[in-house]
């Protein structure tokens, strides 16, 4: 049995070197196995990381595909590295679509959704919303503090948005 240290390092290994077939295999690997720490996170960099789109696609789907709630807290982690915006709305897309529970994780979506662009506040507001009914009213009224602290201007193109997840929480 391969150590889950030692899964991420050869994951790694096939990831760095973008043969498409190689890359395929592994994907096709990582959803009939348990998860491992690190895999999230190396997809997500390889996605930042590449412009091929056929491998794109494979790593968009598997994310849109996870069905472990335990994979929540890296997909969140993921989000804190330097990331580019498309690849950030992608993973936060992911959230949403894939039907996981991340409503422990909805304060993190609400500074993203205030620090980020209008598309990934519209991904974000898509995260909360989906997890507003799950939310405890503590966390829902964390968030409304959040929010609250870093209010948007009336200009701002997410104000709309802000009202929307306010009244949401609310």
């Amino acid at each position: 049995m391969i150590s889950p240290k030692n899964k991420r390092k050869e994951l790694e290994h096939i990831l760095l070197n973008g043969n498409f077939v190689k890359i395929s295999n592994a994907i096709k690997t990582l959803r009939n196995e348990p998860p491992f720490t690190g895999a999230i996170e190396l997809l997500v960099s390889l996605y930042d990381k590449i412009n091929d789109k056929s491998i794109k696609n494979l790593v968009r789907n598997f994310l849109n595909d996870l069905k472990d709630q335990s994979l929540c807290r890296e997909v969140v982690f993921s989000l804190k590295n330097d990331l580019k915006p498309e690849t950030k709305m992608m993973v936060i897309s992911s959230c949403w679509q894939s039907g996981l529970n991340y409503s422990e994780f909805s304060a993190d979506f609400a500074e993203l959704f205030l620090s980020g662009d209008y598309m990934t506040a519209i991904e974000c507001f898509s995260v909360i919303e989906a997890s507003a009914g799950r939310m405890p009213r503590g966390k829902k009224d964390e968030i409304l503090r959040i929010i609250q602290e870093r209010p948007v201007g009336a200009g701002d193109e997410k104000a709309g948005l802000l009202k929307e997840l306010i009244s949401i929480l609310e």
